[in-house]
């Protein structure tokens, strides 16, 4: 496959988000809880594996979801500018904003609902079909249809498979012994679907004011604030907030992450409408240096926080940082001009996260904290300038095409790894066979890379066949 960096386009956020979406698979198909250190959720540790609160740190499960976050940020400026240019008004935006966030809720519902083991007690073949058969009509539902379609086809073979699908969701009973239930949905996607509709509408008023980003992000910060003050009016309307509604408030706490994303989204936005003004002079061991140092940040953070060793963290991260500066204004005007006001926003965010954390007990992902928004934020574009150098300098795009094309097809490679992968797997014998084959702790997460892989490879067929969802 050719290197397609060469036409010109930038596939880092592509692939970060592709990696979010994978770990996040993979995190749920491997025993993490039997593997040492890092790799479950710190909040609930082993052996119990039961919530506690009040255990503070990060592992690497725990960057999946702020990483998808900052992702779906970063990506309003790419997908709302051209709307907003030929738009007569801002207001005009808002209907088709809240239609794609009210299908992202509809898609929330109903992928949990069609689960295998939501299905029925006892998984037989005929429930693995039947969840293939619910997944193809969600898939002629979200799928955006080649350009050469008529409309009428189009919305002939939607609107026949949402009557399908919604006759089926009110008249089937799940194995719970329970029908269809608005509370009951996928909490992911809900929360994305919520910080949709609020981030576009964010993105939409501020647009290049970034000052105005920064105030919203401040007076968020003081509603959280108040929201811990017993008795004041913010606490009261709070409480009183239905909760039988899709739209939640505390939601909207996931903003912290969103906003950042927006700001590195404009500012790569804005460097794809301009050509460089120099060319790349850096050599490619300095290259290799500076994406090797964005990466290893990652590793600093998640051990030194898992460990408690906070201001051995902070030290360590800014000698890191302060070296990846120096070199950015060594090698040349192109990868300055480039990177270096990302990377100081990247400066920004994790040196403010690790000031953060000992407030609120330590950095936690459950219930998150302000240490984790703003640290995560920081790590996200480091992950992101580096991907951006293997791509762009270093021509590695070809090596991280599962990542990439993944990260194009968020919503199907999301959906499909439950939702298609596991039936397939179950009804064809590579799942028992895969554990007949692999017994074991550590051939449990053999098990895991490789169902992962051939879900990225499943998600790389539709994506190379143009075969996209899209709300």
């Amino acid at each position: 496959m050719a290197d397609k960096t060469d036409s010109g386009r930038d596939y880092s956020l592509d692939a970060l988000r592709g990696f979010a979406i994978l770990t996040m698979i993979l995190s749920g198909r491997v025993p993490w809880g039997v593997l040492p250190g890092w790799m479950y959720h710190v909040q609930v540790p082993p052996p119990a594996h039961k919530f506690d609160p009040s255990v503070p740190g990060i592992s690497w499960v725990d960057l999946v979801f702020p990483f998808f976050l900052f992702s779906m940020g970063a990506a309003f400026p790419f997908a709302l500018s051209k709307k907003k240019e030929k738009a007569k008004s801002v207001w005009e935006l808002l209907p088709n904003v809240l239609w794609r966030g009210g299908l992202l809720m509809f898609f929330a519902l109903v992928i949990f609902h069609i689960r295998p083991h939501l299905l029925h007690k006892t998984e037989t073949a005929a429930t693995y079909i039947l969840a293939i058969s619910l997944f193809a009509l969600l898939f002629l539902i979200f799928l955006r249809y080649p350009v050469g379609w008529s409309k009428t086809s189009v919305w002939g073979l939607k609107g026949t498979s949402l009557a399908i699908l919604i006759l089926f969701l009110t008249l089937f009973t799940f194995a719970n012994g329970e029908g269809f239930s608005f509370r009951r949905f996928d909490i992911i996607i809900l929360v994305l679907s919520n910080v949709a509709i609020a981030g576009s509408v964010i993105w939409m008023f501020t647009n290049k004011n970034l000052l105005s980003k920064l105030f919203i992000m401040l007076l968020l910060f003081g509603i959280r604030l108040a929201f811990s003050s017993e008795g004041s009016w913010i606490e009261i309307a709070g409480k009183e907030w239905p909760g039988y509604l899709l739209f939640q408030l505390t939601f909207l706490k996931y903003l912290f992450i969103i906003i950042p994303g927006m700001i590195a989204g404009d500012i790569l936005y804005s460097q794809s409408k301009n050509k460089p003004e120099s060319e790349n002079t850096a050599s490619r061991g300095g290259i290799i240096l500076l994406a090797v140092s964005a990466f290893s940040l990652i590793l600093i953070s998640l051990a030194g926080l898992y460990i408690r060793e906070v201001f051995l963290t902070l030290l360590i991260s800014t000698l890191v940082l302060s070296s990846m500066y120096l070199h950015l204004k060594k090698s040349g005007n192109y990868l300055s001009g480039k990177y270096m006001q990302l990377f100081l926003w990247g400066v920004a965010w994790i040196i403010i996260g690790l000031v953060f954390e000992p407030f609120e007990g330590g950095i936690k992902k459950d219930p998150s904290t302000m240490s984790y928004y703003f640290l995560t934020s920081g790590l996200a574009i480091m992950m992101l300038i580096g991907f951006s150098l293997l791509f762009n300098h270093l021509r590695l795009t070809k090596y991280f095409a599962l990542l990439i094309d993944s990260g194009k097809n968020p919503m199907l490679a999301y959906a499909a790894g439950t939702n298609l992968l596991t039936p397939v797997v179950m009804l064809t014998g590579i799942q028992p066979f895969l554990v007949d084959l692999l017994p074991g702790m550590w051939a449990g997460v053999l098990r895991g890379i490789i169902l992962t892989l051939l879900l990225a490879l499943m998600v790389m067929f539709f994506t190379r066949k143009n075969l996209f969802w899209r709300t």
